[in-house]
């Protein structure tokens, strides 16, 4: 499968080097680009993307809220938006990835990774960047404007809730299986039921949740 991707940065050569760089694979084909926010909506819009790569800081429409356009219409649901940022720790990448990115590259990012994250990506799979990205949400998650009562987990089960939990310290399916003794298909169940229950894109919203709602805590906090 040829996975499809808009590339969205105000700045041409960033652009360029990303495009030349995913062009060269075999298996990615970039067949948009975008200037700014606005323009990157426009484009899933109209292309249906598999994966698209945003910036931060772009004029006209910040890759924020054209990260929230993008989940919140329903047909572009199905674009996984990856954010990139300069720093690692930065409290914008918190906002993209509650407003429905999938997860975060920092430009200087090797170039195998960032085709491994692009691939990663379109397959579905959140946190490109496990520890970081959970490093990140914690940072951030108790510092902004207060986000999910607890209660609001309260459609799930206190085994859905232990799965959660355990999702937010980044650990894959069979990870979570071989931790609570369960079969890999069962913990793709629990996860897959919590993801409805909750009305989150991936598990990346569930990372956010999870530290928001107060499920899991910062360490420093603990």
């Amino acid at each position: 499968m040829t996975v499809r991707v808009v590339i969205a940065d105000d700045q041409t050569l960033v652009r360029a080097g990303f495009a030349a760089l995913l062009s060269a694979q075999d298996d990615i084909e970039v067949v948009g680009e975008a200037v700014d926010g606005a323009e990157a909506v426009a484009l899933c819009g109209r292309l249906l993307p598999d994966v698209a790569l945003m910036d931060i800081r772009m004029p006209v429409l910040d890759g924020i809220e054209a990260t929230r356009r993008i989940a919140a219409d329903p047909r572009t649901q199905s674009v996984k938006v990856v954010v990139l940022t300069t720093f690692e720790l930065d409290e914008y990448v918190f906002e993209a990835l509650r407003a429905g990115a999938i997860g975060f590259l920092v430009k200087h990012t090797e170039p195998a990774e960032l085709v491994r994250a692009v691939r990663v990506a379109a397959e579905g799979e959140a946190l490109l960047s496990p520890g970081v990205t959970r490093r990140l949400i914690a940072e951030f998650a108790t510092r902004t404007r207060p986000g999910p009562d607890r209660d609001a987990l309260a459609v799930l089960t206190e085994r859905e809730r232990e799965v959660m939990g355990l999702v937010a310290e980044g650990l894959s399916n069979e990870e979570i299986a071989e931790r609570l003794v369960l079969s890999p298909a069962t913990a793709r169940t629990h996860v897959s039921r919590i993801l409805l229950k909750l009305g989150a894109r991936d598990r990346t919203q569930l990372v956010v949740l999870a530290y928001e709602s107060g499920l899991v805590r910062p360490r420093w906090q603990e």
